[in-house]
């Protein structure tokens, strides 16, 4: 604020003093000033303090003289229609906050239409364009001998032992299939049961956002040295795209008893089974576990999802490891272990205890595989629940169902696991039996908290071979 001192009618420091208003969007604002006395022309009537009239006009001036701050009261005045109540503009030339609003985001959001419809087109025409190819494609079928079995063309083109079909033929399997019923859902997609020339296969349908899984998990599958009785049978992938969605397809074998869990849900087992079941597991794991060297060799490879939701049951009762999505490969050559860029984690209630604290080491395979050890106790265990001895046994339960609820958190299976190191009980009458005498010793070695401590599946297999034999049991 700007004042000055009259002495006998004129300024002491300065002729004249005024006080100017003008809008500063949207606020109207004032401030008092002195005009030095070289401004004051003419001096009697100075242009300094005259404003336009005009109803536009958006500034004002009045002066004053002839008292000390004598522009201290004044408040110089607006035209009434520069001044407008409300979220209306100040001034009819200055547009309001919502025409503001639309002229800024106007044009933005129509660049972006714009955009959207240019992408939409494009992925339209991209889908069109792969699903001519891929129908071009199928009408130059591979011709497939009549009457063979998905069985005999493995056997014929692998030996049996090798990394799955040749892709043209896994494709042309794959779109000869016909789904006939839904027999599973997951976190992936769904589970169908299909037919190909009458024979029954298992097909997993990933959504295309679970592209990584079903990626990883073909991956592994067509692994070299792979197959094995006791690990679930691929036979095809493909994609399916119609032009508006995409299905990724993995095709393996079927098996109707379904996965342990179910089955275990269902029938108790006899000693027998329960053994065959125990060892045709531990020997699929071996076999993932185990590296084969040679031009034809196979990588070790750790599950890192062992539960019995993964491990389907046979016609014969032997079991397949199965859902390899998480699997980890190591390479002797290099020394390193082939992660995959999954954020999938295990099933909590059977991570380890030091997958659980998170002090295992990631760059030493042998900790996955030491983890899979300990899940394979779990799976164990809910087998030697359901063994039926003299008419008596268990109902079927998770693993820990009385310590944590049925979808437990990290922190609820660390502070049991970890922190209590707490394991699920064995009831005192397997000690009357040997085979679950045997298994129960098992279990415990498969717990230790200390992960260096446990058997490895080599173990458990020649443990369990060893009771059968005991026993006189057909494993």
């Amino acid at each position: 604020r700007e004042t000055c001192f009259v002495w006998l009618g004129e300024c002491f420091c300065v002729p004249c003093v005024l006080t100017s208003a003008h809008v500063a969007w949207p606020v109207v604002s004032s401030r008092p000033r002195c005009i030095p006395k070289e401004e004051l022309t003419p001096p009697d009537n100075p242009i300094s303090c005259h404003h336009s009239h005009n109803v536009d006009d958006h500034f004002a001036i009045e002066c004053c003289r002839g008292a000390d701050f004598c522009n201290r009261y004044i408040v110089p005045t607006l035209s009434p229609s520069s001044v407008q109540i409300g979220d209306t503009a100040v001034g009819s030339s200055w547009p309001s906050t919502h025409e503001l609003a639309f002229a800024i985001g106007g044009p933005i959001c129509l660049v972006c239409v714009v955009l959207m419809v240019v992408y939409q087109l494009w992925q339209q025409r991209r889908r069109h364009f792969r699903y001519e190819m891929e129908t071009s494609l199928e009408s130059e079928p591979i011709l497939l001998p009549p009457g063979q079995t998905i069985k005999d063309m493995i056997e014929m083109t692998t030996s049996g032992s090798g990394s799955g079909l040749p892709l043209l033929v896994q494709r042309s399997i794959a779109r000869q299939i016909q789904l006939v019923e839904v027999i599973g859902k997951g976190r992936y997609g769904e589970v169908w049961r299909g037919r190909w020339r009458g024979e029954s296969v298992a097909v997993k349908i990933f959504s295309s956002r679970d592209e990584r899984s079903w990626f990883r998990e073909v991956e592994i599958y067509q692994t070299v040295m792979l197959r094995h009785d006791n690990i679930l049978g691929f036979i095809a992938a493909d994609n399916k795209d119609n032009g508006t969605w995409t299905q990724l397809w993995l095709i393996t074998d079927y098996h109707e008893n379904g996965s342990l869990f179910d089955y275990l849900m269902r029938i108790p087992v006899d000693t027998a089974t329960m053994c065959k079941m125990a060892y045709s597991i531990a020997n699929g794991l071996a076999h993932l576990h185990m590296e084969i060297l040679g031009t034809q060799g196979k990588p070790a490879i750790a599950h890192r999802d062992i539960k019995s939701k993964n491990i389907l049951v046979k016609s014969s009762g032997a079991c397949a490891i199965a859902d390899l999505g998480l699997a980890v490969r190591y390479d002797s050559a290099t020394n390193s272990v082939d992660i995959p860029p999954n954020p999938r984690v295990g099933t909590k209630r059977y991570l380890a205890p030091e997958v659980l604290d998170e002090s295992i080491n990631m760059n030493h395979f042998d900790s996955f595989k030491r983890a899979d050890i300990y899940a394979l106790g779990l799976v164990l265990w809910e087998i030697a629940r359901r063994c039926n001895i003299g008419g008596i046994y268990e109902d079927y339960q998770l693993p820990y169902y009385d310590l944590v609820p049925a979808d437990p958190t990290i922190e609820e299976m660390r502070k049991v696991v970890c922190t209590d190191r707490q394991r699920p009980a064995l009831p005192n009458r397997w000690q009357s039996c040997e085979a679950l005498r045997v298994m129960s010793k098992i279990m415990k070695e498969c717990w230790y908290h200390n992960s260096a401590a446990r058997l490895t599946a080599l173990r458990i297999k020649k443990t369990i071979a060893n009771l059968g034999a005991q026993e006189d049991l057909k494993i």
